[in-house]
């Protein structure tokens, strides 16, 4: 495959126009991915809003601990993807809320980079909640799944 180094500049530059995180295009068999980490950008942006509004700064940690709570015991995205809760198009999904999972059962896949990434379960539970849709993209450390 050949790849068009003006087109990957162009949607990088859309990506920064726009704040997305990822962009996808596709022309027939050539599909092209730009996707940016925003991990740094997000832990750099209260480091220059605190000072200048510090009511702001201080009403967040108030809401972090109510959240962080219901998704205590949830499974995480080791990378940016696109999630899939089934092995292919048409198959019945990895889990439900309310099954019950093993350790090491896949609980959903993470395409990155056209490889598929099984994400297991590190313990064996119930699934309380599934935090993710079929098809959607996901970033770093983003809670997937619930497991009690």
């Amino acid at each position: 495959m050949q790849v068009d180094p003006a087109l990957v500049r162009q949607l990088a530059e859309l990506l920064d126009d726009t704040q997305l995180t990822e962009i996808e295009v596709q022309d027939g068999e050539r599909r092209i991915r730009v996707a940016r980490n925003v991990t740094v950008a997000a832990a750099a942006a209260p480091a220059f809003a605190a000072p200048a509004a510090a009511p702001v700064a201080a009403a967040a940690p108030a809401d972090a601990p109510a959240a962080a709570p219901a998704h205590a015991n949830a499974i995480k995205s080791p990378m940016v993807g696109t999630c899939y809760l089934a092995p292919e198009p048409g198959a019945n999904d990895f889990i439900s809320i309310g099954s019950t999972v093993k350790a090491g059962d896949t609980l959903l896949i993470v395409e990155a980079m056209k490889v598929m990434n099984p994400i297991t379960a590190p313990s064996a539970g119930k699934v309380t909640a599934i935090l993710v849709g079929n098809g959607q993209p996901v970033e770093f450390d983003q809670p997937l799944v619930v497991i009690e």
